[in-house]
C-alpha cells in the first residue's frame, strides 16, 4: 500500500481521512474486547498483535529508499523499544477493561492525546505555554469526574488497579505516537515485524502468567482476530501516514474523539448503561485537548 508517493494518496484530504479511519477503528476497541470476556487479557493481545501482523504484511510499503541506514542504537529502539511500547499499550488496555468498567477505562486510556499533545509542544518549544497546560488540565479533569465517585464510595479497593493500568497504556500509546513522528524510522513500513516481535512478547508473559488454556471459541477466535486486523492493524497504518501529514498537529485532534464514540458504541451495544456522568466527561476530554491544542 503506497502512502505518500501517488498523486492522490498525497492529497490533504487523505491524511484527514487515515485519522478518521484511525479513530473510529480505536472506539471499537472496548466493545470488543468485552465481546472476547473469555480471553485473559494477555492471551487476547497475543492473538490480535498476531493477527495484526498479518494483516499489516501485505499493506507494508515494501519500496526502497536512499536514506541512511539505521545505526545500531536505532535498530534497537525500531525493533525492541517500539515492540515494547505496544506490548505495553495493548496489554494494559486489555487488562484495564478487564479490571474497570469499560467506559471509564476507556476515557483514561483515551487520555493519551493530551500526553502526546504535551510531549510534542515541550519538544517543539523548549516549554509548555499556560493554554496547553490549562486545557491539560481541563482534559484530565473529565476522567476524574469518573474516577472520583469510584474513590469516595470505596477508596482505593475500588477499581484503581484498571485506572493506573489504563493510565500505564496511554503513556505507551502516547510515546509510540511520538516515535511516529521521526520519519526517518519509517514505522508504518515494519510495522508487522514490530507487530510480530509485540506478540511474541505478550505470548511469553501471557504463558508465564496465565498460564496454558483450551482453543476458545470460533466466536472470540474472530473477535481476536477482527482487534487484530482493525484497530491494531489498519488502524495503526493509517495512524503512521496522519501523523506524517504537513498537518499532522491539526489531524491529532480527531483522537479526542475516540471516547465520545467508544462510549457510545458501549451504549449502543447495550453493554453500558447511559450515564450523565459519561457525556460530561467525554466533553470536558474533547474540550480540555482542543484548548491544549491552541
Amino acid at each position: 500500500m503506497q502512502l505518500d508517493h501517488s498523486g492522490r494518496l498525497s492529497s490533504p484530504w487523505f491524511g484527514g481521512a487515515a485519522a478518521a479511519l484511525a479513530v473510529v477503528l480505536w472506539a471499537l476497541v472496548p466493545l470488543l474486547v468485552a465481546r472476547a470476556g473469555e480471553l485473559p487479557p494477555l492471551r487476547l493481545s497475543t492473538l490480535a498483535l498476531l493477527a495484526g501482523a498479518l494483516g499489516t504484511l501485505p499493506m507494508a510499503h515494501r519500496r526502497r529508499h536512499r536514506d541512511a541506514p539505521l545505526s545500531g542504537a536505532q535498530r534497537g529502539l525500531v525493533y525492541l523499544g517500539v515492540p515494547m511500547l505496544i506490548t505495553g499499550a495493548v496489554g494494559a488496555s486489555f487488562a484495564a477493561f478487564g479490571r474497570a468498567p469499560a467506559e471509564e477505562a476507556a476515557l483514561i486510556l483515551y487520555a493519551w492525546p493530551v500526553l502526546f499533545l504535551l510531549a510534542s509542544r515541550y519538544l517543539s518549544l523548549g516549554r509548555l505555554p499556560a493554554g496547553t497546560l490549562l486545557g491539560a488540565g481541563l482534559a484530565f479533569s473529565g476522567a476524574a469526574l469518573l474516577v472520583a465517585p469510584q474513590a469516595l464510595a470505596g477508596g482505593v479497593s475500588g477499581a484503581w488497579d484498571g485506572y493506573a493500568l489504563a493510565l500505564l497504556g496511554a503513556l505507551c500509546w502516547a510515546l509510540y505516537s511520538l516515535a511516529c513522528q521521526r520519519s526517518h524510522w519509517r514505522l508504518g513500513e515494519r510495522m508487522h515485524h514490530q507487530l510480530l516481535i509485540a506478540s511474541l512478547m505478550v505470548g511469553g508473559a501471557s504463558l508465564a502468567l496465565e498460564g496454558t488454556a483450551a482453543l476458545p471459541s470460533p466466536d472470540v477466535l474472530l473477535t481476536g482476530a477482527l482487534l487484530g486486523f482493525g484497530p491494531y492493524g489498519l488502524a495503526m497504518l493509517a495512524w503512521d501516514r496522519a501523523l506524517r501529514d504537513p498537518q499532522a498537529h491539526r489531524l491529532g485532534n480527531l483522537a479526542h474523539a475516540v471516547p465520545v464514540l467508544a462510549t457510545l458504541f458501549l451504549v449502543m451495544a447495550g453493554v453500558t448503561q447511559p450515564d450523565w456522568r459519561l457525556p460530561l466527561a467525554a466533553l470536558l476530554v474533547v474540550a480540555g485537548s482542543l484548548a491544549a491544542s491552541r
